[in-house]
C-alpha cells in the first residue's frame, strides 16, 4: 500500500474519533469520496492499526444507530421552515 493511503487512513480515523464524524462529514473534510472514507476506515486502517480501527468502528457503529434520529430532525426542520 503507498505511504500516503496510509497516512490518510490513519488522518480520517483520528478526524472520526476527534470529531465523532460521519463519513459523510470525513468525506467532505478531506475532499474525497464516501467510498473512499468507508474503505479506508474498514479495510485498510484494520491492516495498519487495528486499535485505532476499533475505536473508529465504534464511533461510525453509533452514528449508524443513530442516523434515523437525524433523518427525522432534518425533515421536521425542513417543514417547519416551509410553513
Amino acid at each position: 500500500m503507498k505511504d500516503y493511503i496510509e497516512e490518510r487512513a490513519v488522518e480520517i480515523a483520528y478526524y472520526i474519533i476527534e470529531n465523532n464524524a460521519t463519513v459523510r462529514q470525513t468525506a467532505k473534510e478531506f475532499g474525497i469520496s464516501k467510498s473512499t472514507v468507508h474503505k479506508d476506515v474498514t479495510e485498510r486502517l484494520s491492516q495498519i492499526n487495528r486499535i485505532l480501527a476499533a475505536q473508529t468502528r465504534q464511533v461510525l457503529d453509533m452514528n449508524k444507530s443513530e442516523r434515523h434520529i437525524r433523518g427525522g430532525l432534518a425533515t421536521k426542520q425542513k417543514y417547519l421552515q416551509q410553513h
